[in-house]
């Protein structure tokens, strides 16, 4: 595990960060993002912790107007390094989205604000393009005013299955007792995400954000940063773990015995990988601001038995094609075959926790599940079954006509399967898919290294 010398592709001594020569230029409008990459029940897409080249061209220096409308994001090309007009694609298609009012459906996990929140904190971190950092930041500050215990009634003032008003977001409120579950995470990951940017760029710290600051968290980038990370660990400090989470297992992640969802079981792969994207962005933004030791020891221990464990379970064969691929359920400790979806997510939780270069993850660790969709999953053109056996189901277990995102990250492992993976999800080079499209971007970015 990597201490306060690596953090993903970045390279950090002490609080001197080098950041890319367009991050403090670019001044523009808030803009965000969406999912259509069929329905994540139970599950996420990664928000990404590389930080990569900069586009070939500077982005603008001027506040663009908002577009009533805009055409779909564009790909330029598969190869080579990511382009302005790629970046100015997304940034014209996201500005006229809007996050969501609550969580309900889980809105701001798997759903669309939640994907839109990912895509935003990948974009930027590729570009350095502060009006996608800007409208990621109206997002967070939009996602954390709708906190149960921020937000009024009928968004807020809940009182949850630990009898009190915690500080959660819940996904459904018409049930009794109201449950929380994997979900949580992601809003305490986008908290932290958004803040670790932030800290990444301190050519912006002193600077007053864009879009001002409607709910008083932070007049200034780094303010509003801090801020994040307080309201993230209050979050994990007074719901996460204090109530939710059993981790008394050699850290390995339990729902909690009281909780009315999966009580005393292991938690999901997918849902761990929520939990997961908020305690390694929370790890290293408290080791950026120097400020507690303490949590950023404790939140990469919470990250490593959960990758721990999963490569430790995971069934390793050799695939029709003579690669290694892997074999795994939906949760630990659990019968059955994991699903294209699910499968989807856990790849793409792992992949984030790779990017992060904290907890020894390697590519010959991530290539088996590129291997496993591209011989084991591929039943033919436009037929990717629906579990990681190869074989069909219905629901969440059904085959699809593409590769869901979180799949088309492990390309990166797979080089021969990129150009076909990244045809089908992005036909004729265009799409109205932020996870999709950011994700595409990424390894984009990694080959043209």
């Amino acid at each position: 595990m990597h201490r306060k010398k690596k953090l993903g592709k970045l390279w950090i001594g002490g609080a001197a960060l080098v950041c890319l020569s367009v991050c403090a230029v670019a001044i523009g409008t808030e803009a965000s993002g969406t999912v259509t990459s069929g329905t994540l029940a139970r599950g996420i897409d990664p928000g990404g912790t590389a930080v990569v080249p900069p586009v070939t061209a500077p982005t603008p220096t001027a506040s663009p107007t908002k577009p009533a409308a805009a055409g779909p994001m564009r790909l330029s090309s598969p190869d080579g390094p990511v382009t302005a007009d790629e970046i100015a694609s997304f940034r014209s298609y996201v500005q006229t989205l809007t996050p969501a009012a609550d969580n309900i459906g889980n809105d701001w996990a798997q759903g669309h604000s939640g994907e839109e929140t990912k895509a935003m904190g990948l974009v930027y971190e590729i570009s350095h393009d502060r009006p996608v950092l800007d409208r990621m930041i109206g997002y967070c500050d939009t996602v954390l005013s709708e906190r149960n215990d921020l937000a009024p009634a009928p968004v807020g003032q809940h009182v949850l299955w630990t009898g009190k008003i915690d500080p959660a977001w819940p996904n459904d409120v018409t049930t009794k007792p109201i449950g929380t579950g994997g979900e949580q995470g992601d809003p305490v990951g986008h908290l932290a995400n958004c803040a670790r940017l932030i800290l990444q760029t301190p050519a912006l710290w002193k600077t007053a954000v864009t879009g001002g600051d409607p709910h008083r968290y932070g007049a200034t980038y780094l303010d509003r940063a801090k801020r994040y990370v307080a309201e993230a660990d209050t979050a994990v400090d007074k719901h996460i773990l204090a109530r939710l989470l059993d981790v008394s297992r050699s850290n390995r992640q339990y729902f909690a015995a009281g909780s009315p969802y999966k009580g005393g079981q292991p938690v999901p792969w997918n849902q761990q990988m929520m939990f997961d994207y908020a305690f390694q962005n929370l790890a290293v933004a408290h080791e950026l601001l120097g400020d507690n030791p303490a949590k950023v020891k404790r939140y990469d221990q919470l990250v490593q038995a959960s990758v721990d464990w999963f490569f430790g379970t995971v069934r390793k064969y050799t695939d029709p094609k003579g690669k290694p691929a892997y074999d795994w359920a939906y949760a630990p400790l659990e019968g059955g075959k994991e699903d294209n979806d699910h499968g989807s997510l856990d790849s793409a939780g792992l992949y984030r926790a790779y990017l992060s270069g904290r907890y020894g993850i390697t590519p010959a660790m991530l290539a088996p599940l590129a291997n496993t969709l591209a011989d084991v999953m591929t039943k033919g053109s436009g037929h990717y079954a629906g579990r990681v056996d190869g074989t069909d189901g219905s629901g969440n277990s059904a085959p699809t006509t593409y590769v869901r995102s979180g799949w088309l990250l492990t390309s990166e492992f797979r080089p021969d399967v990129y150009h076909p993976w990244v045809a089908v999800d992005i036909p004729g080079g265009t799409t109205t898919a932020v996870d999709r499209f950011s994700r595409a971007l990424l390894v984009k970015s990694h080959r043209a290294k």
